[in-house]
């Protein structure tokens, strides 16, 4: 299994999971936050075509996950999966696209891949994460959560490699030109992890196949790759030494391949 990621970050975000067995192929796109040529380019960069996906995941109804989705899936006759909730939300959208849903702790099966939905606290309907697995590695994904809980903690036990949302740094939001209420939805417990949240979601995870952490959907106006990388480390401890990266707006990242 390996990812990649198109961008991360509040302008868009969407992310590449990819398994093979024998002579299939299975391509997952989770989220979809760009345009459609956008989009089309930004997975050429990566080698692939929109003939590659097997299917669309989806998180939950916000812009930057989700503004891409419906106009793609339906161009290119790609199937979506989505929660109920995010469905009641979207649903207008949803027209001429082949519609699957899917809920917490019910595994999917899309390929090569399995993929487990689990609840997370964030302002939207019914927003999920997930973890990939294909048989041999295990990806926990969690970007969109507004602080931790034992389930989402026991849902991303025993990952090989996590992508992890870092998006704020407590003090740069708070000294921020960020309007009051924005600061207040950011940073509450239904909005978006802080450097600090994140460093204690990575502490309080059985890390013992964790061989690579991504820190991802950071904030371009409050927080730095320096400090999520800060806070990721401090999260390991000694207890790995797991590979740390940082997602950018403007490029994601390239594949990452797990053993």
């Amino acid at each position: 299994m390996k990812f990649a990621s198109l961008g991360s970050g509040s302008e868009g975000n969407a992310l590449l999971i990819a398994a093979a067995s024998g002579m299939t192929r299975t391509n997952v796109m989770l989220d979809c936050g760009f345009a459609i040529r956008e989009t089309e380019r930004r997975l050429a960069r990566l080698g692939l075509a929109a003939a590659d996906l097997s299917g669309i995941v989806v998180t939950h109804e916000h812009s930057d996950h989700v503004s891409g989705v419906f106009k793609f899936a339906r161009r290119h006759r790609v199937p979506v999966w989505l929660s109920y909730g995010t469905f009641q939300a979207v649903n207008a959208d949803c027209s001429g696209v082949e519609i699957h849903f899917c809920r917490d702790g019910e595994a999917l099966a899309i390929g090569d891949l399995e993929l487990t939905p689990f609840t997370v606290p964030h302002d939207a309907r019914e927003p999920v994460q997930y973890v990939a697995q294909d048989g041999n590695g295990r990806l926990g994904v969690l970007t969109d959560a507004g602080h931790m809980t034992t389930h989402l903690v026991s849902a991303l036990n025993g990952c090989d490699a996590l992508v992890l949302e870092c998006n704020h740094d407590r003090v740069m939001l708070a000294n921020s030109v960020y309007p009051p209420s924005l600061k207040r939805r950011i940073g509450g417990a239904y909005g978006h992890l802080s450097n600090d949240s994140s460093r204690d979601i990575l502490a309080a995870l059985d890390k013992s196949r964790l061989s690579m952490v991504i820190g991802a959907h950071l904030s371009k106006q409050n927080n730095t790759a320096a400090l999520a990388a800060a806070a990721i480390a401090a999260g390991l401890g000694g207890t790995t030494t797991a590979a740390i990266t940082i997602a950018d707006q403007a490029d994601g990242f390239g594949w990452l391949e797990l053993e």
